[in-house]
């Protein structure tokens, strides 16, 4: 168990997209003293934690109710994640700007940025696919995990940004979108391997 573990809070942490969110975190705060910078982290880490265990947990329902199967929905979903690996790598993902009367903690940053379609898609799949409360006890722990160690980083996201520099961020974001085209691959991959069989 220790190795799904390990496993699933690997994906489940490329699968957030952190250094993407990193950076649009620091772009949207720019200006705000370290307090109100913090305040805004931890809400959107908060909120990443709801919507995607409210997620994890979704999806045999909804596969049920709406007669989808697990192995269409990989292929749709797949194909979603890989096209949000490319817009990683060519740099050209968009960065929508918060509403006025909107939290920005919520929105754009917990969702579309953080959580956005392919994630969804891919979390919905992950809850379903993993069988027995052992296993699922295990998904939902990496994904804590996982929405934790994003959120630390949005914490601490001044000292990366003086480390690393806008360069390293667009380094490690452009790496994250490789990790996702090969998870979007294996996704997609598995459900035509299912469905043919």
């Amino acid at each position: 168990m220790t190795n799904l573990f390990i496993s699933l809070f690997i994906k489940l942490f490329f699968l957030l997209t952190p250094f993407f969110v990193l950076s649009v975190f620091l772009s949207l705060t720019e200006g705000m003293d370290k307090a109100a910078q913090r305040k805004v982290a931890l809400r959107v880490t908060v909120s990443v934690l709801i919507i995607s265990l409210t997620l994890y947990f979704a999806g045999n329902p909804i596969f049920s109710t709406l007669g989808i199967t697990m192995d269409g929905f990989r292929v749709g979903a797949g194909s979603l994640l890989f096209l949000s690996a490319v817009s990683l790598v060519s740099g050209k993902r968009a960065r929508p700007e918060p509403d006025d009367d909107a939290d920005m903690a919520v929105v754009p940053l917990a969702m579309p940025i953080t959580v956005g379609p392919a994630t969804i898609g891919t979390l919905l799949i992950l809850g379903a696919e993993l069988r027995g409360a052992t296993e699922q006890a295990v998904g939902a722990a990496s994904l804590v995990f996982a929405c934790l160690a994003v959120g630390t980083l949005l914490l601490s996201a001044t000292a990366i940004h003086r480390i690393i520099g806008p360069m390293g961020l667009a380094v490690l974001t452009r790496i994250t979108g490789l990790v996702l085209s090969a998870m979007a691959a294996q996704i997609v991959f598995t459900g035509v391997r299912n469905f043919l069989a």
